[in-house]
């Protein structure tokens, strides 16, 4: 029987091991997708104890937690971050099969050299240990980021951000890494939520001109996205939740019926978002950028803890809509008059990792080596299985050695850990072809896999 969490650590075979050790362990982390918050990482406040860093904004961990009954007070609510930490310990020794339990035990090993497995019983051990760690180290952003050797961080940003604590941050030097914002228009797009006429009236603010029709919009967005470039912004990124594709409507007629305070239709809507995606995809070619369209999250479906917690405290689920023709129609469009920027393609639906795998193949091209991307194993797929099928799915339909790798899409400085998670996975995919006889033991050309995957291919990529 193998030890629990050994330096071997999902690695099943010699060539995983030589894989993951000689080529994977040290190579630098590039995390082209988060939603750190940039302004916690200028402030760079020290952490109070584990719960503050540990379980502060992790929608993962609570979820677990409200599948084991724990009452929201020690979730979400008033109680002790003692007792919450407590509370979080009582029911992950139960955690059989959940990537939680992984990536926990990764955590505390890495950061705060924490051994013991964590029960009910070493709870108060682990919580004096931790934070004994916090207080002798003054642990913060910074710590935890430069130590975990990452050389670049894309935080997720709205087109009429500001981007101070970016600038701030890169000014006041305490981070190794780089780090550059990403362009996150959502609200820009989405006609048919509450938030529209409210965004449109504070991005016409923000660029100091009335926008009255949807050319002002897009000038504003174009506008905007100059901005993002001139700070380093290489990357662009969608939230959809199906893939929108219509033209049976005009977006400017759209656009100018919503203006009015009149509800649009779901074929309006749909019109124009297909019409800003266009439009945007356009600048993001003209700028060199990628473009991120994360596809099948089914958003905020418990209305009672949304009206309660907010957004993203995780009550969200994976949808199952048809996307291949819209999708397929979208991509089109853009590449139609040659404006299809670099696009990396999720979905949240496993059920669409063919669908994807196989759109890459459309719209490839000779600018770039793997120009259109199938993204890692997002969100729900985040676990062994699901980075796995995605690595498959790309490597039997597509080039996975062109593959740009793992990020966090977390909001927790303690993420990092994930990037080895997926390190180790992907080692043990590679090692166990090679072991079975399906690729040769050529270490030359597996290290270069290995390390492209784990951070060259993003270099090249993003050129940043």
């Amino acid at each position: 029987m193998k030890p629990f969490m050994d330096k071997d650590f999902m690695l099943s075979n010699d060539t995983a091991k030589k894989l993951y050790h000689d080529y994977a362990a040290d190579m630098p982390i590039f995390d082209y997708h988060c939603h750190l918050s940039p302004q916690m990482m200028y402030e760079d406040k020290p952490f109070k104890n584990i719960t503050e860093i540990f379980l502060g904004g992790d929608h993962y961990k609570w979820r677990y937690m409200r599948s084991n009954g724990i009452d929201e007070e020690y979730i979400t609510g008033g109680a002790s971050d003692y007792d919450k930490f407590k509370a979080f310990c009582s029911c992950l020794q139960y955690a059989v099969g959940n990537p939680l339990y992984h990536w926990t035990h990764l955590e505390l090993k890495r950061y705060f050299g924490v051994e013991e497995i964590v029960t009910e019983k070493t709870c108060d051990a682990i919580w004096e240990k931790c934070n004994a760690v916090i207080g002798d180290t003054e642990m913060s952003p910074s710590t935890l980021i430069n130590s975990s050797n990452v050389a670049v961080i894309c935080t997720t940003d709205d087109p009429a951000d500001s981007l101070e604590w970016h600038k701030k941050t890169a000014e006041k030097g305490h981070i190794k890494a780089k780090v550059y914002p990403a362009y996150r228009p959502d609200f820009l797009i989405n006609i048919d939520k509450d938030t529209f006429l409210p965004y449109v009236e504070r991005l016409a603010k923000v660029c100091g001109k009335e926008i009255k029709t949807y050319d002002d919009l897009i000038n504003a967005a174009c506008e905007r996205a100059d901005f993002f470039h001139a700070a380093g912004c290489r990357i662009s990124d969608h939230a959809l939740d199906g893939v929108p594709y219509n033209t049976s409507h005009s977006p400017a007629d759209v656009f100018a019926k919503a203006m009015r305070g009149e509800a649009v239709t779901k074929d309006e809507a749909e019109a124009y978002k297909t019409g800003v995606l266009t439009a945007l995809g356009k600048k993001y070619k003209e700028l060199g950028w990628a473009m991120q369209l994360h596809i099948g999250a089914l958003r905020n479906n418990n209305s009672r803890m949304f009206r309660k917690l907010g957004a993203d405290t995780g009550f969200d689920s994976i949808a199952d809509y048809e996307i291949a023709a819209d999708l397929s129609a979208l991509l089109n469009s853009m590449e139609e008059n040659d404006n299809l920027p670099k696009t990396i393609l999720y979905t949240l639906n496993p059920k669409d990792n063919y669908v994807l795998a196989t759109m890459l193949g459309n719209f490839q091209s000779s600018e770039t080596a793997g120009k259109i991307q199938f993204g890692s194993g997002w969100w729900f797929n985040d676990q062994r299985d699901g980075m796995t099928e995605q690595m498959k799915a790309l490597a039997n339909l597509g080039a996975l050695s062109r593959f740009v790798g793992m990020l966090t899409d977390s909001r927790s400085f303690l993420s990092y850990t994930r990037h080895e998670y997926f390190r180790r996975i992907m080692c043990n995919l590679l090692g166990t072809w090679v072991e079975n006889g399906e690729f040769p033991q050529d270490y030359d050309t597996l290290g270069k896999i290995v390390q492209d995957i784990c951070y060259n291919n993003a270099v090249r990529y993003f050129d940043m």
